[in-house]
């Protein structure tokens, strides 16, 4: 993963170089003239060059990682309505074999941490304990990785963003000291506006990713909370005293490991 991760970087250094240079090269090729009407696509994307394309990009990933998340991370996912009750009954009745296959079949994340708890109950109450907590971080880890590209997302597009600014700078004084004079007003301001643009597309990209993310993370919170508290109550009656703790050996014809269910 580290070295995924290495070269995901490089490759992502050396487009940015290439994306500098190309933008470097048309603004030099390009005529100081300015437009009598103002076409906003020519303006808002076309001029903002290679940066701005790149920015936009990640604005379309961006949406489909929004898109993904409203799909994925969902209460239906994490904590179901009926699989706790499902699984309580069944405790109840003392059909732990039925319980076990149960939880294991269910894709949900409170099946997952359920079953990770019942194949530990031949090990006692704490070594169940300690399987549920470590499930519940397992998986509730995992879901903030999968939206912490939306927070990368956020925190790259306005340093993109101000990389194309400080860019077009560079470029129109380099333009008039080239020039041995210096142009009019309205071409330093179309100029300066077209460096801008680069910013512009940074902010409208980084707001609502940032926003997005943060919706996303505190529903994880949310509903991974409320899937250790149901998880939590089903793992009580296993405690001395409670219902299930006469009996708190899972016969070995139960599933072996909950990853064999739940692969990823």
């Amino acid at each position: 993963m580290v070295t995924r991760t290495r070269m995901s970087l490089w490759v992502f250094s050396v487009f940015l170089l290439l994306a500098g240079a190309g933008a470097a090269r048309a603004a030099e090729a390009e005529a100081p003239t300015v437009s009598a009407e103002v076409n906003y696509f020519n303006f808002f994307v076309v001029k903002g060059g290679p940066v701005a394309y790149v920015i936009i990009l990640l604005s379309v990933a961006a949406v489909a990682l929004t898109i993904e998340h409203c799909v994925s991370i969902r209460r239906v996912h994490i904590v179901p309505a009926g699989v706790a009750d499902r699984i309580r009954l069944l405790i109840d009745k003392r059909d732990y074999v039925e319980a076990v296959r149960y939880s294991a079949e269910q894709p949900s994340m409170l099946g997952y941490v359920l079953n990770a708890a019942l194949l530990q109950a031949p090990n006692g109450f704490p070594a169940m304990e300690r399987a549920l907590e470590e499930a519940v971080e397992e998986r509730s880890a995992k879901l903030y990785r999968k939206i912490e590209y939306l927070n990368i997302i956020g925190a790259v597009s306005p340093m993109l963003g101000l990389f194309g600014t400080v860019l077009g700078m560079i470029l129109l004084f380099a333009a008039i000291h080239a020039a041995d004079t210096f142009p009019r007003a309205q071409i330093v301001a179309d100029r300066v506006s077209i460096a801008l643009v680069a910013t512009f597309w940074g902010l409208a990209v980084a707001i609502p990713s940032l926003s997005i993310y943060s919706v996303f993370r505190n529903r994880i919170e949310v509903l991974t909370a409320e899937c250790a508290l149901a998880a939590d109550r089903i793992l009580a009656l296993f405690k001395p005293g409670g219902a299930a703790s006469p009996a708190t050996r899972v016969p070995n014809a139960a599933p072996t490991s909950p990853k064999a269910v739940h692969a990823t």
